[in-house]
């Protein structure tokens, strides 16, 4: 049952760094905000292994072009869905953007069967539906506030972390090293690769938004130390337990998204369903059981 306060930690987490990043959107272009995902999550993602080193040596890895393949696809496919989530919260407001790319979980459920060959008991699916349909109604949405372009965006963000996720569960399977050590070199590799590939085509094409990123360097290290935390818990909490489990309980996360969209950034939500409020405790208790 370890993966359950991982994955506790990991929503906690993700749901400041998205308050972050929405804070730096304002500013900096979707790609510099991506970036500040990453950029010091790097360093800080080598001490965390080096101190799991410390505590416990294991064997050191070795990378077969399996784990190469989920380490690259998962990086991309984790690009693609952070941009595709900051676009949503230039559209709409924080929780439902945030909300609506929470979709992962359906998709990651439905994915993982298809191509992965998982499996679900009929409580866990009970859970994953119960969950997708609580994180609509807290996320104060409606069917009446949902555009064409709002939605793509939504089950776009939605798909590319659902296939992030499962890419990521594989590599750390894949690898064969002992928890918690192959779930932590999946994510340097995951992010040491982002990073690369963000810093060359910034400087490449558009070298003011690197400047626009240096010029606000708290708000980028808050963004990249919850999104390195965070990532911690995500990862660790997937080697250990399906993708689907884990991203429903996971869902919690609109509960401290909805906390943070009215303390900090004051916005005025729809009041929360208390349907909704029951549907996610459910929800969680049915990924728990299953």
């Amino acid at each position: 049952m370890l993966w359950i306060p991982f994955t506790l930690l990991a929503a906690f987490m993700q749901a400041w760094r998205n308050a972050f990043q929405k804070q730096l959107s304002k500013d900096v272009a979707v790609a510099g905000v991506t970036l500040a995902r990453f950029i010091w999550a790097s360093p800080l993602a080598a001490l965390y292994l080096w101190a799991l080193y410390q505590w416990q040596p294991v064997a050191l890895p070795s990378f077969s072009t399996g784990v190469a393949g989920f380490v690259v696809a998962a990086a991309l496919a984790q690009i693609l869905a952070t941009a595709l989530m900051v676009k949503l919260f230039k559209l709409r407001n924080y929780a439902i953007g945030a909300g609506l790319a929470k979709s992962e979980a359906v998709l990651a459920a439905v994915l993982g069967v298809v191509l992965f060959s998982e499996s679900l008991t009929a409580l866990g699916w009970a859970g994953v539906c119960l969950g997708g349909f609580a994180v609509f109604l807290l996320s104060g949405a409606s069917l009446r506030q949902l555009s064409l372009p709002v939605l793509l965006l939504g089950l776009g963000s939605g798909l590319a972390f659902a296939l992030t996720s499962l890419w990521v569960r594989q590599a750390s399977l894949v690898l064969g090293l002992p928890f918690p050590h192959g779930a932590a070199w999946v994510l340097l590799l995951v992010i040491l690769l982002q990073t690369v590939i963000l810093l060359l085509w910034l400087s490449l094409k558009d070298k003011a938004t690197l400047t626009a990123l240096w010029q606000r360097p708290k708000l980028t290290l808050m963004v990249s130390t919850c999104s390195c935390i965070g990532s911690i818990g995500w990862f660790s909490a997937m080697s250990l337990e399906s993708v689907a489990l884990v991203k429903t309980l996971g869902q919690v996360e609109v509960l401290f998204m909805l906390l943070i969209s009215a303390l900090v950034f004051k916005e005025k939500l729809q009041k929360a369903d208390h349907w909704g409020l029951a549907l996610i405790v459910l929800a969680a208790i049915a990924v728990i059981w299953a």
